[in-house]
């Protein structure tokens, strides 16, 4: 009685550890990255930063480099 008890507690732990593996794959994170398309070019809707427009490089890398100052610990201490 105590070993099929050991054993069906060794099933149920084993089954618990094996359904932790089997988690689905994130499919939004592959939607989202378009090879064919540069990531400047952008979407034209209410969530883009100020001063940024869509199809413009320049504006599109003074938006990331504001975004990554703004960021920056060492600056904003200062």
């Amino acid at each position: 009685m105590k070993a099929n008890f050991k054993i069906l507690l060794l099933c149920l732990s084993l089954a618990t550890v094996l359904s932790a593996c089997s988690e689905p794959p994130e499919i939004a994170a592959k939607v989202a990255k378009r090879p064919d398309v540069a990531p400047y070019m952008g979407a034209n809707d209410g969530f883009m930063t100020k001063g940024w427009t869509p199809g413009n490089q320049a504006s599109w890398t003074e938006a990331i480099n504001n975004r990554n100052q703004n960021q920056n610990e060492y600056s904003r201490v200062k």
